[in-house]
């Protein structure tokens, strides 16, 4: 895996996993849970989608190589 496809999906899983955990946590000491409501659609959506090129990408290079 080149050093590039690694960095997008790391960053892809920190998006999708890690923001919402990180809201959570913001939402727990404020006890303001649109935090976490409004953080969950666009958390998901762009780390669905770069997890999606990533794998694609991925899937390309092996088959290439």
């Amino acid at each position: 895996m080149k050093k590039n496809n690694r960095s997008a999906l790391m960053i892809s899983l920190i998006v999708l996993i890690g923001f919402p955990i990180l809201f959570l946590f913001v939402s727990m000491n404020t006890g303001n849970w649109g935090y976490l409501a409004w953080s969950l659609p666009p958390s998901f959506a762009a780390g669905f989608t770069g997890l999606m090129i990533t794998l694609n990408q991925i899937k390309k290079d092996r088959s290439v190589a």
